[in-house]
């Protein structure tokens, strides 16, 4: 039973990474566009965005291996 929780928190573990990194690369082409159209509006939003989405994927990864540590 275990072995089967384990198995289902990696999957959400890796499902919630992807997803992060699809939103990573929607809001880099959003901020492409925006540069290439000199929307500077949508730049500090994209901005914003990408700043927002870096700290939860920092979070994510730091809380992932503090588990992970032995001892």
């Amino acid at each position: 039973m275990r072995s089967l929780v384990k198995q289902g928190m990696k999957e959400e573990k890796n499902n919630r990474l992807a997803v992060l990194r699809l939103e990573v690369d929607y809001e880099l082409a959003i901020l492409f566009e925006a540069l290439k159209q000199n929307d500077e509006t949508q730049i500090e939003l994209s901005k914003r965005k990408l700043e927002q989405l870096r700290k939860e994927w920092i979070r994510f990864l730091e809380k992932n291996h503090t588990k992970n540590e032995p001892g």
